[in-house]
């Protein structure tokens, strides 16, 4: 039964992800939303669970703070890390003879040929791939993490299964949306963003068919909660929402990214 309900949030995130993909002619809009999906997500679903799963105290502090916290300094460190390293890199092409008029062609055209037009934008350069596909590999975990609860759910009862699952398969239009957009963002191939999409559709199914084998501890999947919440609060407020409105820094923007906040509320109060 557990297995056959995650389908519907398998349905869903693909849903998120065409979404994504079909309104790249308004990439701006799209990053704003997006980066509201995430805050509303993280500050309104993620951070609520994590501090009633794993509510001890370290030194005063909620452990699920303090993951929350570090996941958000572990996304800042490992960007800068990979930033560095393409700028270290950079200089080693430029310093082995990448100059001059070839030279200069070839930086100039750097993030802006096929994997840097239309959905990821210009400013892409200074983005590193593997930041996207280890954002959209954590999605991937939360989705697989939702579906091992979807099972837990429903071994406690059918009511609490059904009103587990309506949750996830609510916000998981918002996952999918937020896995491809994630993925293309830092100037990955469109067929890498597929392929992560198509893996956060598939981890609800496969977390509830292996929870029938497994049971997680609730203060650990608390603690990852707080851990993934930090890293995608530093995504949304240092990354995507900086990103939507560098060049277009319209009202609609704006309201978009509101627009994404409140419908994560909305979800949350449906089926809280």
């Amino acid at each position: 039964m557990a297995v056959f309900v995650a389908l519907g949030a398998f349905l869903m995130t693909l849903a998120g992800g065409w979404t994504a993909q079909r309104v790249t002619d308004r990439r701006h809009l799209v990053l704003g939303l997006a980066g509201g999906l995430m805050l509303g997500v993280v500050g309104l679903d993620l951070l609520p669970e994590a501090l009633r799963a794993a509510d001890h105290e370290i030194h005063g502090v909620p452990a699920a703070l303090l993951l929350f916290v570090a996941g958000f300094l572990l996304a800042h460190l490992g960007e800068r890390l990979l930033a560095a390293r393409r700028a270290a890199h950079g200089a080693v092409e430029n310093g082995a003879g990448r100059h001059g008029p070839a030279g200069h062609d070839e930086a100039g055209h750097e993030g802006t040929g096929h994997e840097g037009t239309g959905h990821e934008g210009t400013g892409h350069r200074r983005h590193s791939p593997e930041v996207g596909l280890t954002a959209a590999a954590a999605m991937v975990g939360h989705s697989l993490m939702d579906g091992v609860a979807i099972g837990a759910s429903f071994q406690v009862g059918g009511g609490m299964g059904t009103a587990v699952a309506l949750a996830v398969i609510a916000h998981d239009f918002a996952d999918g949306f937020n896995t491809f957009t994630l993925t293309r963002l830092y100037g990955n191939a469109r067929r890498k963003a597929l392929a992560m999409l198509f893996a956060d559709a598939v981890a609800p199914v496969a977390g509830a068919a292996a929870s029938a084998f497994l049971t997680i501890p609730e203060d650990v999947l608390g603690g990852y909660l707080g851990l993934f919440g930090g890293v995608l609060l530093y995504l949304a407020a240092a990354e995507i929402l900086p990103e939507a409105h560098h060049e277009h820094p319209a009202r609609s923007t704006l309201l978009c990214t509101v627009a994404g906040a409140a419908f994560i509320w909305l979800v949350v109060g449906v089926t809280g």
